[in-house]
C-alpha cells in the first residue's frame, strides 16, 4: 500500500485568490542592493511555482537591511521594473510591529501600516495581509473591524495572522466577517510546537492554511549546527534514499502534514530555491515522519 503523505499540490486560499504552491518565497533577508539580483530571485521563485511571496513592513529593520520597510521598498522597485511579475504572484505582507513599542494593532496603526505597505510596494491591493504578532492591548474586535474594513475597501483580498496562539486566533476569528485565510507559525523538524500546541489542529478544524516560517530552523537543518545527532542521521538517510540534500528532506517533512502547510523559504540564492523545490516531490510515509519526530525529541513516542 502506498502510504505517502501530503507534499506537493496547490493550496486554496479564500478571497478569490489564485491557489498557491506548497513552497513560498520569504523576503526577510531580501536586502540586496543589486536590483538585477532581486529581480532574478523573484523571477526564479515564480518560475518554480512559488507564487506566494511573503513580505512584512518590519523586514529590513534587521538582517542587513537599511531600515523599517526596506524589503517592501525593494519589492516595489522589482515590480516597477518588471510589472509582469505582479500578475504571477499572490502578494502577502504583514503589519502590526511598530518599533520600539513593539506591537500596535489598534485601528489607526494597523490601517496606517497597511496603507504604507501598499505605497512602498507600489500596488493597489495586498492579496494576503497578516497581523504579524498579537497585540495583547488591542481588543480582537478592533483588529477584526480594521481588517474587515480594509477588505471592504479593496485594499486587501484576504487576511491572516502570524505568531498567534490558537486562543488568540479564535478570539480574532470570532469577530471577523470572513474566515481567516492563514496562520503563520514557526514549524520545522527542529520546532514541533505547532503539532502539539493546537495550531495545526485548529487549521484542520477550520480549513485555515498554515504558512510555516523557518522550515529549516534558521538554516540549522541544512548545516547541522546545534542539532541532535540522531536527527541528522535520520534526515541524511532519507536524503540519500530520495537523492536530495538534507535541507530538502526537512522541508518535505513540513509539507507532509495533513493540513497541507506552505513552507516559506528564506534563501536568497536562486540555485538554492531550485534545489529546495524538489521538496514537493520527495516521498515521505508515516514511518519516515515519525522517525524524524522521535529523533528530534530524542525520546521514543509513548
Amino acid at each position: 500500500m502506498n502510504d505517502n503523505l501530503v507534499q506537493g499540490g496547490l493550496r486554496d486560499l479564500p478571497g478569490g485568490l489564485a491557489p498557491v504552491g506548497p513552497l513560498a518565497l520569504g523576503l526577510w533577508r531580501f536586502t540586496t542592493t543589486n536590483i538585477d539580483d532581486a529581480i532574478a530571485l523573484v523571477d526564479t521563485a515564480l518560475d518554480l511555482g512559488m507564487n506566494l511571496v511573503d513580505n512584512a513592513d518590519v523586514y529590513g529593520f534587521d538582517w542587513g537591511g537599511s531600515g523599517f520597510g526596506a524589503c517592501e521598498d525593494l519589492l516595489g522597485r522589482v515590480l516597477a521594473t518588471r510589472p509582469d511579475l505582479r500578475e504571477r504572484m499572490v502578494l502577502a505582507t504583514k503589519g502590526g510591529i511598530r518599533p520600539p513599542v513593539p506591537y500596535d494593532s489598534g485601528a489607526r496603526a494597523l490601517r496606517e501600516a497597511c496603507e504604507a505597505s501598499l505605497r512602498r510596494m507600489g500596488v493597489e491591493r495586498i492579496d494576503l495581509y497578516q497581523v504579524h504578532r498579537p497585540d495583547s492591548y488591542t481588543h480582537p474586535a478592533e483588529v477584526a473591524a480594521t481588517l474587515d474594513a480594509l477588505v471592504d475597501e479593496g485594499k486587501v483580498a484576504a487576511v491572516g495572522v502570524s505568531n498567534h496562539t490558537p486562543p488568540q486566533v479564535a478570539a480574532l476569528a470570532a469577530h471577523l466577517g470572513s474566515p481567516l485565510a492563514t496562520v503563520q507559525p514557526e514549524f520545522s523538524a527542529a520546532r514541533l510546537d505547532p503539532i502539539r500546541n493546537g495550531t495545526l489542529d485548529q487549521c484542520a478544524a477550520t480549513g485555515t492554511v498554515p504558512l510555516a516560517w523557518s522550515p529549516l530552523a534558521g538554516g540549522r537543518l541544512a548545516t547541522g549546527e546545534d542539532l541532535a545527532p540522531d536527527l541528522l542521521v535520520v534526515l541524511d538517510e532519507l536524503a540519500e534514499r530520495e537523492s536530495v540534500d538534507r535541507a530538502t528532506v526537512a522541508i518535505a517533512f513540513v509539507l507532509a502534514h495533513p493540513t497541507a502547510p506552505v513552507a516559506i523559504l528564506g534563501t536568497q540564492q536562486p540555485a538554492r530555491l531550485e534545489a529546495q523545490a524538489k521538496a514537493a516531490s520527495v516521498s515521505l510515509d508515516r514511518s519516515d515522519v515519525y522517525s524524524i519526530i522521535q529523533a528530534s525529541d530524542g525520546v521514543p513516542l509513548p
